[in-house]
Parts: structure tokens; sequence; C-alpha cells
């Protein structure tokens, strides 16, 4: 008989730095979601400019904040990650919103027809720009059957829209500076042995993050990563699939 009650904690993780401009909007996603089985952790770089203050004006339903100097996005991550408690890691940036004030309650709602909780659960994300307005859908679809293996082929699941269960997800690796968030995916799959997909569109994603900046340099790293994981034979062959798939579209 399936479990219809699986109730699920998740740890929604905030990373900022001087973000006043756009940070209300993600903590407004957060709180106003209509399912409560969330914790909110704020890690904010030592701010200069409003973003603080915006915090401290809704800290009352935030879980933890912390505002000190880091060593970048990624260090910041870590930190949240080491102060979660939820079943699932979710990690929201300063710009970045839930699709819908309902999405955790309809990502649960997916979870009637399985008897333990999925080691990954995975969705669509969509383009917003500043204001909020769809821009446009990401362009590599979430797969039905995800695995290890898919990332090959690029990010096939944006790092917000991929939730891990806390027990298996290891530190990012400060050595990338731009791209952690593939390699961190990749190792979390590798240890996972149920992958769900909720087949909804989950995340709201601000066009104009820190990785759509330094595209070349998060490729490059993406390259590095996935020699790293593939081996240089099958990510050679995987670039030259994706050069002959842009000559055909021009």
């Amino acid at each position: 008989m399936h479990n219809t009650h699986l109730t699920p904690t998740f740890s929604v993780i905030t990373v900022c730095y001087n973000a006043g401009a756009v940070i209300e909007d993600t903590i407004q996603s957060v709180i106003s979601q209509t399912y409560h089985h969330v914790e909110y952790i704020i890690i904010d770089g030592d701010s200069t400019d409003k973003t603080c203050s915006i915090i401290h004006r809704y800290r009352e339903r935030i879980t933890r904040v912390v505002s000190e100097p880091d060593r970048g996005l990624y260090d910041a991550m870590n930190k949240g990650m080491a102060l979660a408690t939820g079943d699932y890691l979710c990690f929201l940036n300063a710009g970045d919103s839930f699709h819908e004030d309902d999405t955790l309650q309809q990502m649960v709602h997916t979870l009637r027809e399985v008897d333990e909780l999925p080691d990954v659960l995975y969705g669509e994300t969509q383009l917003v720009d500043r204001e909020g307005h769809f821009v446009r859908m990401r362009r590599l679809a979430a797969p039905e059957r995800l695995t290890w293996r898919s990332f090959r082929w690029g990010m096939m699941v944006c790092h917000q829209a991929f939730f891990a269960k806390r027990s298996l997800a290891e530190p990012y690796d400060l050595r990338y500076r731009f791209s952690a968030d593939f390699d961190w995916c990749i190792r979390v799959m590798k240890k996972a042995r149920t992958l769900h997909p909720t087949r909804l569109v989950l995340i709201d994603y601000l066009q104009e993050g820190m990785t759509t900046r330094n595209h070349q340099a998060s490729l490059r790293e993406r390259f590095r990563i996935m020699v790293h994981h593939y081996g240089w034979f099958s990510t050679l062959c995987c670039h030259a699939w994706f050069v002959l798939r842009a000559a055909l579209k021009k």
C-alpha cells in the first residue's frame, strides 16, 4: 500500500551579497509557500547595501541568518548546508523564486505514489527578467529519467530545481569558482538510488546570475568537471556533438 502521508522538510538556503535590488522577492517567495515544513536559511556575505535591512524586516519568518565575509558563492552555500536540518536541500539564490506559492506543496503531492522519500526531486525552470516576467523556458529540459551520466550532455536540471537529500550532500568543491554546482549535482547523483521527476515548473530563475555573467569561465570549468567524472574520450565526443549541433542550427 502506498504511503500518502510523506511530509518531508525542505531546507531552503539563499546566499547573497549586495542583493538589495532582488532579495525581497526571493524571501517573499519562500515565506509565502503554502507548505509549512520549511526551514529558511539566509547566508549573507556581509553586504554593504540595503540587503541586511530587508532581511531584518522578515527576520521572524527566517529560521537562521548569518551575515559575515565569505570566500565566495560556494563557500556561503557550504555554510548554509552545515546549518540545515531538513530532509531536502534547496539552494534558491537571491533573485530566484519558487514558481508558485504552492510549488513545494505540489512537489510533495507528486510523492503520493511512492513508499519512501526519493534521494533527489527535480523539475523544470523558467527564465525571468528583473520584473519577474517570463523570458523563456530553460534550453535544456529535465529528462524523464535522470542519472549521473545525464550531465554528459550539459546541466540537464538547473541547480535550483534539483532538491537533494541532505544525507547525500557533500560540501561544494571550492576549487571551482563558477560551476561547483555542476560537480555537486553529479556527485549527489552518483550516490542516489532514486531520482524523482516532479514534471513541474519549480523555479523562476533570474537570467542575470553570476554564472551567466561569467559564462566562458563557467564553461571551461564544466569541461574540467566532465573530464573528471566521464573521462576525456566521452567528454570530447559530447563536445564534438555540441559543435555539430550548433553548426546545423545555423
